[in-house]
């Protein structure tokens, strides 16, 4: 019996295709060998890049709504938020992202404060629930920044204000709440994040997200010690315990920020797509899930796209394959959570600054054998 149905349900490919191009082309490829399938295409992404395109394509309604605040390195520029009636999601990453710090890469000196002012436009829009979306991040603040453009003040020794970025947090002696926007405790704020690690430490924010930031080792270990010492004063001028919480050392500590001094919870944001696309129902009769992103790690497996669309696939009993631009060697868990098989779309072996110019016709060529294998199995039965 030929294949019925096929879900797509890819993460992005960051820096090169979006999550709604990788459906587009693995469907060509499905309906190439399987014309009569149903294709049911879930373009998705977890906090990251695509995060609004993803809720607003899910909710079938809303808007994208263009504007201008500091970018990571306090610049203005050009950025963007969803509304969906009195409900808004906001993706750091259109104003603190990675790709936005170009070649100039230091998270010692980047700062969120254009966060902060996204969740307050959205507050004048009458959105009174905010979802953030923390990934991509080229930030290593704890969300100081975000929570500075809301209204709390950082003082240093001296009893001088100023706003906090990754290198400058051990300069932090006092933290005051009483000037932050009052409009913080009617708002529902919540973190949306991908990953499941602490503030500090060596599983911690910025020993393992630094690095991929621009930040070398000694630069890490200081990027560490400012978030210890942001936890200690937090913990004395406000009470809050928070940096063993899974998922605030997201974003370079974003997630401890928006907990500890917006008071926002955190939710994994690939349960929170799932939930809303109603993704268990349309598992229902499927043949077979196909998902992947950049490149599938160990991290894979802490709460990302792959880690969620494997868990409930495992329990629909439907095979999940993923499709990758990199494949670590560190992936061997997978196969015991769900995931059938791992494809790699590099196929000529090339550094990611070249294939990335080639991308779109590497995953076609790819999803082409994989479709042409499936379809030679499936007619010898």
């Amino acid at each position: 019996m030929l294949m019925k149905k096929i879900v797509l349900i890819p993460d992005s490919f960051k820096g090169t295709m979006s999550s709604a191009q990788i459906c587009g082309l693995m469907r060509e490829a499905a309906l190439r060998y399987f014309p009569d399938a149903e294709v049911v295409e879930i373009p998705i992404a977890d906090g990251g890049e695509g995060t609004v395109d993803a809720f607003l394509s899910t909710c079938h309604r809303g808007e994208k709504i263009s504007t201008r605040v500091q970018g990571p390195y306090g610049a203005l520029l050009g950025s963007f938020w969803g509304q969906i009636g009195d409900s808004a999601v906001i993706e750091m990453a259109a104003c603190a992202g990675l790709p936005l710090t170009r070649e100039n890469r230091d998270p010692s000196v980047t700062t969120t404060y254009g966060v902060g002012q996204l969740i307050e436009e959205a507050w004048n829009h009458a959105c009174r629930q905010v979802v953030v979306g923390l990934g991509g991040s080229g930030t290593n603040d704890g969300g100081c920044g975000l929570a500075a453009a809301l209204g709390v003040r950082f003082f240093d020794a001296e009893g001088r204000e100023f706003v906090p970025v990754g290198g400058t947090l051990k300069n932090i002696a006092h933290i005051d709440l009483s000037q932050r926007k009052p409009f913080i405790d009617k708002m529902d704020l919540v973190a949306m994040c991908d990953t499941g690690n602490p503030l500090f430490g060596f599983n911690g924010a910025a020993y393992v997200f630094a690095p991929q930031k621009g930040a070398d080792a000694r630069m890490v270990e200081e990027l560490d010690a400012g978030l210890r010492h942001l936890d200690k004063i937090v913990q004395k001028d406000l009470g809050v315990d928070a940096s063993q919480i899974p998922g605030v050392g997201a974003a370079g500590g974003c997630g401890f920020g928006m907990v500890a001094f917006l008071g926002a919870s955190i939710r994994m944001g690939i349960d929170m797509l799932l939930e809303a696309v109603g993704f268990d129902r349309l598992l229902q009769g499927a043949d077979y899930v196909f998902t992947g992103e950049g490149k599938i790690d160990g991290q894979s497996l802490g709460g990302k796209v792959i880690s969620g669309v494997a868990r409930h696939a495992l329990q629909a009993g439907v095979p999940v394959i993923v499709v990758a631009g990199d494949v670590g060697e560190d992936i061997g868990e997978v196969y015991g959570k769900g995931v059938s098989a791992v494809f790699s779309t590099n196929r000529v072996a090339q550094d990611f600054s070249k294939v990335r110019y080639r991308c779109m016709d590497d995953l076609s060529q790819t999803m082409d054998n994989i479709f042409r294998l499936i379809r030679l199995a499936e007619t010898r039965k």
